[in-house]
């Protein structure tokens, strides 16, 4: 059937019903009506470039749940495409929503094209980090052109939405020289941007030629992630004059991407101090008109390598619960080392715990129903029932079965055994003998 429509938002705005906002619509609860009305606004983005045959859509934005991505891909140390496709598959089982491509070694192409060929997840990438590889030049050798055939280049693989650092000007590069930072800039897509202009002392290519991109983007419904090549990557920068400059510029992108019907999603903190979280948010909110806000946590203290996936997961149920719409999940092993497939689960985990939290603050219509689930099965004490309503129903089966206790595995767990208060309070109301030696 031939499609009449460029990309959903192009769709939304006609007022065509898609496949992908239906279901999308049955998976959120809501009137198709209400999500195409969301999307036509750009509150709503649901990521589906028209390549990628196998996906399982989902939307991204207002009234959703909040969704997960995962990061991966090869670099030059860990350069293991099969445990790449190992995490992909683990990531999708545990639930995650996105795949992150983020490759930076190798022929990265046939990777990208297995994952949209096989992945039913969306698919993103970071066009900047494939540029040196695809051209084979080194970076100050690159021109906007390179820049900009490569980001074509992923939207005719079938890319679901591309992260673009769009936001650092000349402007940026000034201010950072002149004014500092503890940690100046932490994005690897944005340093490198930033390298460049240095370099070539000519201006960001992804801002200079956004109405181009558009132009591609729209050819193959893309939505455009701006990246956030200013987050702050301390608490000490965290909500500071470069960052908000940059966000100021992003909501000026955003308008320019909707007037070309392509879908916008807005990149966020970084490191930020839990106080200063819901702020964030409602600033966000405001200078990028409610496109939906995607955040790499954020990290709420800069003391906790090993255990980074519980410090995202903090800022990110408050980010969440405060309006964020995507969360970029955090791993164990951040600032140390490449991810192993053990590190993946558990930032998915923690990730997926933040998300749910935050949904069931915000009353996502549903959402809590599992939750209920849960404390009807453990009144029951009805093991296999709570497994089936656990995040992670694998970890909790093997931890309860690793320590069971010595007298009726039925009844109690062994931290409690006898004395288990659920036990003795069933027994109670059924008059029955409560049996304790």
């Amino acid at each position: 059937m031939e499609r009449n429509y460029t990309t959903q938002m192009d769709a939304a705005r006609k007022h065509i019903l898609t496949r992908e906002m239906e279901i999308v619509a049955k998976k959120e609860r809501m009137a198709p009506e209400t999500l195409m009305d969301l999307v036509a606004e750009g509150k709503v983005a649901i990521c589906a470039n028209r390549h990628h045959a196998c996906l399982d859509p989902e939307g991204v934005g207002s009234k959703l749940r909040t969704k997960i991505n995962v990061n991966l891909g090869v670099s030059r140390d860990c350069a293991d495409y099969d445990m790449e496709m190992e995490k992909v598959r683990r990531a999708v089982d545990l639930g995650a929503e996105a795949i992150m491509d983020l490759s930076s070694h190798g022929d990265t192409r046939p990777f990208r094209r297995k994952l949209v060929a096989e992945c039913p997840a969306m698919i993103g990438t970071v066009p900047v980090y494939d540029s040196v590889i695809h051209h084979k030049k080194d970076l100050g050798e690159l021109t906007a052109k390179d820049f900009i055939d490569v980001v074509r280049l992923h939207a005719e693989d079938g890319v679901d939405f591309v992260t673009l650092h769009c936001g650092v000007t000349r402007d940026t590069v000034r201010r950072i020289k002149e004014q500092g930072r503890k940690m100046n800039l932490v994005s690897r897509g944005g340093s490198l941007v930033f390298a460049w202009m240095s370099m070539t002392g000519e201006e960001n290519p992804f801002y200079e030629h956004f109405d181009e991109i558009l132009d591609i983007c729209e050819t193959h419904d893309v939505t455009v992630s701006l990246g956030d090549a200013c987050r702050p990557g301390c608490l000490a920068d965290a909500t500071d004059a470069c960052q908000i400059d940059e966000l100021i510029r992003l909501g000026e992108l955003t308008k320019r991407a909707w007037a070309h019907n392509v879908q916008v999603l807005v990149e966020g903190p970084g490191h930020v101090p839990l106080d200063q979280i819901a702020a964030n948010m409602e600033l966000q909110k405001t200078l990028c008109m409610g496109a939906p806000f995607y955040v790499l946590g954020p990290l709420v203290t800069d003391v906790a390598p090993g255990y980074d996936h519980i410090t995202a997961a903090i800022g990110g149920a408050v980010a969440a619960m405060h309006g964020a719409s995507f969360l970029c999940y955090v791993t164990p092993a951040e600032h140390l080392a490449l991810p192993n497939v053990d590190d993946v689960r558990q930032g998915i985990i923690a990730s997926k715990i933040a998300a749910h939290a935050a949904d069931i603050a915000k009353g996502i219509p549903g959402v809590r129903d599992v939750d209920d689930r849960m404390a009807e099965a453990r009144r029951k004490l009805d093991w296999d029932a709570q497994y089936a309503c656990a995040l992670d129903p694998e970890t909790a089966r093997k931890v309860r079965e690793s320590r069971l206790p010595e007298d009726d595995h039925s009844d109690t767990c062994s931290m409690c055994g006898k004395f288990c208060a659920v036990r003795s309070m069933n027994k109670a109301l059924n008059g029955e003998q409560i049996d304790i030696l």
